[in-house]
């Protein structure tokens, strides 16, 4: 009796162990009783290909467990044409609460920070989808009119998915999943054609390769973006970089902009210095007095390791050439001056505004952290 009880307690054991090792897709469809659901996995190659099956009963519960894949990947729970879309990061459990009348919209998540963002993300998508065939449909206006007004709707929608959030959570599986969102069959971000969103999902890309290097998705996103680059033969290309070693607080991303000589220079490439990155714009009121301010910081300082990284913004390239010509420090230009992507992933919501990076290449403060510049220099001295 004792062997058969300490046999069946190592079985439980084995199988807990096991289970700990899965991950786990469970919960309650209401109103749909006696109806097949599927789990699918949603595979770049082929597509969503079904992993698993029941029919519900008549109180709608289910469980679907699985193998993680050691990088996030993502499901749906699908009864015809109704469906749930999941990201799995790892070996957790997911609860998921719908009621088959709503089920597609009307889903409630526990468990998954991811699943409910990207639950949050899809009901964006509705409401710009709703809006999307309200235009369509309405024939007071022109075609042309309607084609206008859907592609301001859609890049509002870029704009708030940029910003609400991709921004500052590049290596998050929503923000990945963000980046494929469809509208009527087509891809909503458009790298080829549309700077700003290569920009974006270069960020993602570079976030994904730290995270999760060589899995499929990295390397998948990773192609799209070079293709794109390739593809755009537009000037001086921003240059983003989100290596995890360089990611503190609102995160360090590199750049690369032209001096006054032409030369292409990289924010990384000062690393081993202090480093205060500087974006300004010599067109603005107080600019010269603030260039004297800096000279005075450069020159007391340099010589211990201060380097100043100064982004222009001018709207003007020969008055930045003028103002920079004797200026001692890195100074360069980006073109697209207030309508930089750099702005934005930076949180710089007004000039000038500069932030104090370590020798090891790690934001450590912005302006309105300082209250002493001197006494902050000094300290990453």
């Amino acid at each position: 009796m004792k062997k058969t009880l300490f046999i069946l307690f190592l079985l439980a054991s084995l199988c807990s162990c096991n289970e700990r090792d899965k991950f786990c897709i469970e919960g309650n469809i209401t109103g749909a009783a006696d109806t097949m659901l599927y789990l699918e996995h949603l595979t770049l190659d082929r597509g969503a290909v079904a992993v698993d099956s029941l029919r519900l009963t008549e109180g709608g519960a289910f469980r679907f467990t699985g193998e993680p894949a050691g990088n996030p990947e993502f499901y749906r729970l699908r009864i015809g044409g109704e469906c749930i879309n999941l990201g799995i990061d790892s070996t957790e459990t997911v609860r998921v609460t719908a009621d088959m009348a709503d089920m597609s919209f009307g889903y409630r998540t526990e468990g998954s920070g991811t699943c409910d963002t990207m639950r949050l993300l899809c009901l964006r998508l509705a409401d710009m989808e709703r809006r999307a065939r309200s235009i369509s449909t309405d024939r007071n206006y022109t075609i042309q009119e309607r084609d206008s007004m859907i592609d301001a709707l859609v890049q509002e929608y870029k704009t708030g998915v940029k910003l609400d959030f991709i921004r500052n959570r590049y290596a998050a599986p929503y923000s990945y999943y963000a980046c494929f969102q469809t509208l009527g069959g087509r891809l909503i971000f458009n790298p080829m054609q549309d700077r700003s969103d290569l920009t974006w999902m270069r960020a993602v890309a570079n976030a994904w390769a730290e995270h999760y290097p060589g899995c499929q998705r990295t390397e998948n996103i990773a192609g799209i973006v070079e293709e794109c680059r390739r593809a755009q033969r537009g000037p001086k290309e921003i240059v983003l970089d989100l290596d995890s070693d360089k990611v503190r607080e609102l995160g360090i991303i590199d750049m690369t902009f032209p001096d006054i000589n032409g030369e292409e220079r990289t924010l990384s490439d000062l690393r081993g210095q202090v480093v205060l990155l500087d974006f300004m714009a010599f067109t603005m009121e107080g600019s010269t007095e603030r260039t004297l301010l800096l000279r005075e910081l450069y020159g007391k300082y340099h010589d211990r390791g201060l380097e100043i990284y100064q982004v222009s913004l001018d709207p003007s390239q020969h008055l930045w050439k003028q103002r920079c010509e004797a200026l001692p420090w890195v100074s360069v230009y980006c073109e697209e001056g207030l309508e930089s992507d750099m702005l934005q992933l930076y949180n710089v919501s007004h000039l000038p505004c500069f932030f104090l990076i370590d020798r090891n290449c790690d934001l450590q403060a912005r302006w309105e952290d300082i209250t002493d510049l001197e006494q902050a220099i000094e300290k990453l001295l």
